[in-house]
């Protein structure tokens, strides 16, 4: 478990490289699905917590081009706070998941994840087992080895081209893709890396949190990911948000 090498990130806490025993765990193939979510909605009447709050943050290349000018992340100007925004309508009330059943949910905060997973008689799983997983018995930076695109092939729904203003999407993908997409590792799970962020139970301690910061850590990095600001597209990679923040590229699957 973790990562010292040049791809690294220290100030996360990503390393030192260490053994790590997990116990036996079962685990979702892929991460769950818009049309898994709504079952959820449906049978339960669950409100997320993006709901609640009116609005959720949405990357700004999603939106129309007339989109009206909304708030936006000072350090981070291609994040946008939406209206409306939630796991049915991942742009705003002008859009829908009606074409991305098999897309993985997003604008789900952690403890939106947490009430899914216990509905379904799991969990979420530990930053351990999900980087045991997402390695598939592997030890190199990718589970399939060194290189992000061996021979040319795209194994991941990550970000090509000039972030944050130009995405080629030589992988076929502007922005989320179908929950299957890509050859599935060793164990046969699918995008473990990139496409959306996905939320463990570990709290997010790294160089430098301040006493206090209860950010939970997500894994797998995003769509979004590009070597030029953040190559965490990587089973050792990590980062922390919020237990009730919500965006555009963070979901989760479930262990039991």
């Amino acid at each position: 478990m973790g990562e010292d090498s040049h791809w690294s990130y220290p100030e996360d806490g990503e390393g030192p490289v260490r053994d790590v025993t997990v116990d036996g765990f079962a685990i979702d193939p892929t991460g769950v699905t818009n049309a898994e979510f709504a079952e959820f909605v449906s049978a339960t009447g669950y409100v997320t917590d993006a709901e609640r709050a009116g609005v959720s943050f949405v990357f700004a290349g999603l939106l129309p081009d007339d989109f009206p000018p909304t708030r936006g992340v000072a350090a981070a100007p291609w994040w946008r706070e939406v209206p409306g925004a939630m796991w049915s309508a991942p742009e705003g009330a002008q859009s829908s998941v009606e074409t991305r059943a098999d897309h993985p949910v997003v604008h789900v905060s952690w403890n939106d994840a947490a009430a899914y997973a216990s509905w379904v008689g799991g969990r979420l799983p530990a930053e351990p087992e999900w980087e045991y997983a997402a390695r598939a018995g592997s030890s190199t930076t990718f589970p399939w080895g060194t290189e992000l695109e061996p021979g040319g092939q795209h194994m991941a729904n990550v970000w090509q081209g000039s972030f944050p203003d130009a995405n080629r999407c030589d992988d076929g993908f502007y922005g989320t893709c179908p929950v299957d997409a890509f050859v599935p590792n060793a164990f046969g799970l699918s995008n473990l890396i990139g496409n959306v962020w996905e939320w463990t139970t570990d709290l997010f301690d790294r160089s430098g949190s301040p006493v206090g910061d209860r950010r939970l850590t997500l894994k797998g990095g995003s769509f979004l990911c590009h070597a030029s600001y953040c190559h965490r597209y990587r089973p050792a990679a990590r980062s922390g948000a919020a237990a009730d923040s919500s965006t555009s590229n963070v979901g989760f699957r479930c262990v039991y």
